[in-house]
């Protein structure tokens, strides 16, 4: 996948400071936001005469009323919390919240599905993806083909999501419409080919609503088998519900946060942000700007106070022979200097 990122990205000197303590730009910093603007124009002058950079259109007859609908019942369930609640099914909300945040849609849908960041079983890439699939972002097919073409068009015409069409757009309102433009075929088919022809993938697109009833029945009756009715409903709307819309949220984070606030490790072409809070909450996803600097790399946190909970689950993986090929490394030249080394 073409990410359209200069190879290798330039690390910035400069200390992490927030926009509102920093001073007066150098004339190196000028330089660089003067060369990246007119890197950016470029590639707007090119997306936009290509059929690749089309936006998502906001039109009536474009609507994800299966989104809406979805997106909008998990919301209205969670009014419910603060009436349904206890100890138990906090813990776990919090648990499940890390089991679908994390292994599911960050390392998962994400590093494993989208990036090919390692290498793994069919058996252990299919477990994953179902955990993401518990997520409730919808099918893997989707999620990864959006992200491919966000990573393509950052922050430029063509971006699902882009902060530069509105923070609350690029959070949220961009899944009110379909990214596909009223044609998935030709979408997936553009930007996951090597997902779609799997049959086992395509199976997602029908498992997705299944899966989530199966889950909200096994949390009911776990919980009324623990305590009652009283408990089975505190356990759905928080198990389910309110973990489902805390793991939402904090990918949206992501798209939205991420490309506005925080600091810069690298002069990419985009907007992406290191940020700490979304880092905290979306399990090391919140590093974003080392992540577009370096797509691929499995691991997203490359300062040593940059913790990444979802590489430590990564790394053991490997250490149980679960994965292979991680990809830790930052360019092809770091990666021949380790297999000289070795060799030597």
């Amino acid at each position: 996948m073409s990410t359209m990122l200069p190879a290798p990205p330039r690390p910035n000197t400069s200390q992490p400071r927030e926009a509102s303590q920093r001073s007066a730009p150098s004339p190196v910093k000028t330089r660089l936001t003067g060369t990246r603007k007119a890197i950016r124009a470029a590639r707007k002058s090119e997306i936009e005469a290509s059929t690749d950079g089309l936006t998502v259109e906001r039109r009536f007859s474009n609507i994800s009323w299966w989104a809406v609908g979805w997106l909008t019942m998990a919301h209205i369930v969670v009014l419910a919390a603060p009436f349904t609640f206890t100890w138990t099914a906090l813990f776990v909300a919090l648990g499940l919240h890390w089991l679908t945040g994390s292994l599911g849609i960050c390392l998962g849908y994400h590093r494993l599905l989208t990036h090919d960041g390692m290498k793994t079983y069919p058996w252990v890439r299919y477990l994953f993806t179902t955990i993401g699939t518990l997520a409730g972002e919808g099918s893997p097919l989707d999620w990864v083909a959006d992200h491919r073409k966000h990573h393509k068009h950052s922050d430029q015409v063509g971006d699902p999501h882009s902060p530069h069409e509105g923070p609350w757009w690029s959070h949220m309102f961009w899944l009110a419409f379909h990214t596909h433009n009223g044609d998935r075929a030709a979408h997936l088919n553009r930007w996951v080919p090597d997902l779609y022809k799997l049959r086992g993938m395509r199976m997602f697109d029908y498992l997705f609503l299944p899966l989530h009833i199966l889950t909200g029945i096994v949390l009911f009756g776990i919980g009324y088998a623990i305590g009652g009715t009283e408990m089975a409903v505190s356990m759905l709307v928080w198990g389910m519900f309110v973990r489902l819309v805390g793991v939402l949220h904090a990918t949206w984070m992501v798209n939205s946060a991420s490309h506005i606030f925080g600091y810069r490790n690298y002069e990419t072409t985009d907007d992406s942000r290191n940020n700490w809070l979304v880092a905290i909450v979306a399990y090391g996803e919140g590093w974003h700007n080392n992540h577009h600097a370096y797509p691929r790399m499995a691991k997203h946190g490359h300062k040593w106070w940059e913790f990444d909970i979802t590489w430590m689950a990564i790394l053991t993986l490997k250490k149980l022979g679960l994965v292979w090929d991680v990809v830790d490394y930052r360019n092809a030249a770091e990666k021949a200097s380790k297999s000289s080394a070795a060799q030597a």
